[in-house]
């Protein structure tokens, strides 16, 4: 009984070796011809066995038609941004530096001062933008300004003379031009229609750090000069929170479409988060003038004011014995010698309550409506004067070379 026994104990186990082995070789076989379980099963897989069987990836990185909004834009107009250097030779005023004044210094030198040079010659780097495939790019006055040359670095790396057709101080803007031809262009969209909050990318070269790309929105629109601290300016500004750094200057601000919107300006010192830029119909404006003419003259009344508020009415009453309660507009403080304001009869203590039917509560009001005419033509004023009412004619004059900012008139 008991040989029986062991007889059937090493029967079954060789039945279950022979089965377990059998059943590990069936299963080895299937893992092995069915491999891709692997790539659809375990999230960590990239590549499955089968070809052109991608499990993951980047979009927008892959497929060229997917490609990213902005990534497609700096493709399209990149090519036409270029680089402007500009070469001042500038008057040194032969002021000996203070260290050589210093006791400790002098006992090196005596009376040995070293001559100073009479001229020094500075560099500067801006941005700028082709609008023709002739070779005429726009930017900032200010990129140009006073510039003994000027060079052009294209993003195909040639680097070509560039001559300053125009320059217009009054809005920051110049015209260049550099031999060329078949150059790529950029598209100028509309500035009227933008909508806060939309898509904004900034192309440039800040800091010397070429082909700079930065992205935000369009955070307001209407900026006066006088509210971001650059009163001696006749513009509104578009606000954006792209980052706009010295260098950046006269770039172009894009829509996601592609189309300039803007020219970039960094001439807000201190400004953080915050940057401005000319809205692109404006500026088409003023460059097809600097083209065709290589100047603009701008409408001049020629008058200084303040906003009637209740802060100035009650210094006024006070001071200069007005008697002002419930007037609006804006006050002319100053008129100035033989300008158009003053043969007009316009005087001082005037308040302009409206221009042409519109109703005027800040000087920025009046600076447009200026702007906005030619000049000779004329402009009609409501005013009050010492509790009366007048209807004044002004026929607009062009301004004169441009004084210091604190000065500027209207």
């Amino acid at each position: 009984m008991k040989k029986s026994t062991n007889y059937l104990q090493k029967a079954t186990t060789c039945t279950s070796v022979l089965l377990l082995g059998a059943g590990i070789g069936v299963g080895v076989n299937y893992l092995m011809n069915t491999q891709e379980i692997f790539a659809r099963t375990n999230d960590n897989a990239i590549f499955s066995e089968k070809e052109n069987t991608t499990i993951a990836r980047l979009p927008g990185l892959v497929d060229n038609e997917d490609i990213n909004f902005v990534t497609k834009v700096v493709q399209d107009v990149g090519p036409a941004v270029v680089r402007i250097n500009a070469q001042r030779t500038v008057a040194n005023n032969g002021n000996i530096p203070p260290v050589f004044n210093d006791p400790f210094f002098r006992q090196f030198f005596g009376n040995q001062i070293p001559q100073m040079p009479q001229e020094e010659i500075q560099q500067g780097t801006g941005s700028g933008f082709i609008i023709s495939d002739d070779g005429k790019i726009l930017t900032n006055a200010h990129v140009v300004e006073g510039a003994t040359q000027v060079t052009v670095n294209l993003k195909d790396g040639r680097v070509l003379e560039g001559k300053v057709l125009g320059t217009d101080p009054l809005t920051d803007l110049a015209v260049i031009k550099i031999e060329a031809e078949n150059l790529p262009i950029a598209l100028l969209g509309n500035s009227d229609e933008l909508v806060i909050g939309e898509w904004a990318i900034a192309i440039g070269n800040p800091l010397g750090l070429d082909n700079t790309v930065t992205t935000g929105i369009i955070s307001a629109t209407g900026r006066s000069s006088s509210q971001i601290g650059v009163g001696d300016k006749r513009l509104d500004f578009i606000q954006t929170d792209a980052a706009i750094n010295p260098g950046n200057s006269g770039g172009p601000l894009l829509n996601a479409k592609g189309e300039v919107i803007a020219i970039n300006t960094a001439i807000i010192k201190n400004a953080q988060g915050l940057g401005f830029a000319i809205p692109i119909n404006r500026a088409a404006e003023i460059a097809e003038k600097l083209i065709t003419e290589g100047k603009v003259d701008h409408p001049y009344l020629g008058i200084s004011m303040v906003t009637l508020n209740e802060q100035t009415k009650q210094q006024l009453n006070q001071n200069e014995n007005f008697n002002l309660t419930n007037e609006k507009g804006v006050l002319i403080v100053k008129i100035m010698p033989n300008s158009p304001a003053a043969k007009a009869g316009l005087q001082s203590g005037d308040i302009i309550q409206s221009i042409e039917g519109e109703a005027i509560t800040e000087p920025s009001q009046v600076q447009k409506k200026v702007e906005s005419k030619d000049v000779g033509s004329d402009l009609t004023l409501d005013l009050r004067r010492q509790q009366k009412e007048l209807k004044i004619p002004v026929t607009l004059g062009v301004l004169p070379t441009q004084p210091q900012p604190s000065q500027q008139p209207q």
